[in-house]
């Protein structure tokens, strides 16, 4: 039997400030992420909820004397709270009463699935209960970026030159994106390494989407949605085209009511993970575009549900740029939020657009751009990003921190002559 060890996790500073401010900590995110690993790690007991051993006696309980769930050394960790939702009430109660912090870390995939049950939770935990967003690895956890450049000190010191090497290559990027950033992928030999992505994407179109809410959904009409999602990568898809691509590539079609519904399933287990848009202030009068950009919260669902391998990548480079996109947006948002940061989208009605702006709480920013890499691209990223900070009304919020160019292979992060950086992704940290 393999026995593998924890990979610290960027979430684990997060957690253990939360735990510092709040009565409870709510960490959620996509089956597979390292929830439950991550909360053991700072858990002095545990109470595994969904234990098939203890279940039956955990559901009697809840009825009886809900309370009893909750004793242990603090913080206690609950594991799959969600299968009995009236502890939401009770850790609000007790965190209420016993005026502590750091007393709970409830851990789960979904949000109580359907209209009875949540029914169950009266109150929303507001000021008691804390939240944690949980994504698959980026590459600074997995081992694979050498953290050479600090998305944090570029906010901290945004004149500082910066200065690393990478050793991977578009091979590599390749190999990590349908691998996916999942733990237990990150332990195994590369070929089989492949195949958690796909046990992942199975799981999801035959159990999970149909455990998000009750409602039974077709595997098969899941499968042409995420097929469809994972061509529109990055883009802002109405249903109305979603629905038209289904319908050009897939023998059968479906509604939009249909695939509206699949969707907002698929958003409560996690699987999607949409990105809301910036709206900055600006000396241009275009009209912002407000809509999501569609993503996965791990490119490897992607190209498990495109069924592609990394030589398919290799042999199609637009559709290894689009599902590159996904990767950076994995990793930018777990580095950010480990600096109080969120990433949005930017794209108006002049044609202008910013693939990420990463958006601190205390108001500054920076600006990104997602290419594989090369002279023209760089450039093309580089003219990219001056035009639109141009258009930034600076005087009502200042200039961006920096602008930078994430890209998928090149030797070197540097930053050039006009004071855009150009960085591999495999160079990058929190």
């Amino acid at each position: 039997m393999t026995s593998f060890q924890y990979k610290p996790r960027i979430a684990d500073a997060v957690l253990q400030r939360k735990l510092k401010s709040s009565g409870a900590v709510l960490v959620e995110g996509p089956k597979w992420c390292g929830k439950t690993t991550t909360a053991e790690q700072q858990a002095k007991s545990i109470n595994y909820i969904s234990d098939p051993v203890n279940l039956n006696r955990n559901l009697i309980l809840a009825e009886m004397d809900i309370t009893s769930l909750l004793s242990g050394d603090k913080p206690l960790l609950l594991d799959e709270w969600q299968v009995i939702p009236q502890l939401w009430d009770a850790i609000r109660f007790a965190v209420d009463h016993s005026k502590g912090i750091g007393q709970y870390i409830l851990t789960g995939s979904a949000v109580p699935p359907n209209e009875e049950q949540q029914q169950k939770i009266h109150h929303t935990g507001t000021g008691r209960i804390s939240r944690l967003r949980m994504r698959p690895m980026s590459l600074w956890e997995s081992g694979e970026s050498n953290g050479a450049v600090s998305l944090g000190e570029l906010f901290q010191e945004p004149d500082k030159s910066i200065y690393g090497e990478s050793d991977k290559k578009l091979n590599d990027i390749a190999y990590m994106m349908c691998r996916g950033g999942w733990p237990i992928s990150t332990m195994l030999d590369a070929e089989d390494s492949l195949e958690t992505a796909f046990s992942y994407y199975d799981a999801i179109t035959e159990i999970d989407i149909t455990r998000a809410d009750g409602i039974k959904r077709s595997a098969s009409r899941t499968k042409r949605l995420m097929r469809s999602l994972a061509r529109h990568q990055g883009s802002q898809a109405t249903l109305a085209g979603i629905k038209a691509d289904i319908a050009t590539n897939d023998t059968d079609s479906l509604d939009t009511a249909t695939i509206a519904s699949y969707i907002e399933a698929l958003k409560t287990i996690f699987v999607v993970d949409d990105m809301e848009a910036w709206n900055p202030n600006l000396r241009s009068k275009a009209a912002i575009r407000t809509s999501d950009t569609r993503y996965f919260v791990d490119p490897s669902i992607a190209t498990a549900a495109l069924g592609v391998g990394p030589a398919d990548l290799l042999n199609d480079l637009n559709t290894m740029g689009l599902l590159f996109e996904t990767m950076v947006m994995r990793d930018l948002r777990v580095y950010a939020d480990a600096i109080n940061g969120s990433v949005y989208h930017y794209r108006d009605s002049n044609g202008l657009e910013c693939d990420a702006v990463v958006h601190l709480r205390n108001g500054i920013y920076g600006l990104v751009e997602i290419k594989l890499g090369g002279t023209a691209l760089i450039e093309e990223g580089a003219l990219s990003l001056k035009r639109f900070s141009e258009t930034i009304d600076t005087g009502k919020m200042g200039g961006p921190s920096f602008k930078m160019i994430l890209t998928a292979v090149g030797n070197l992060a540097y930053k050039r002559k006009d004071g855009i950086l150009v960085v591999p992704i495999s160079c990058l940290k929190h």
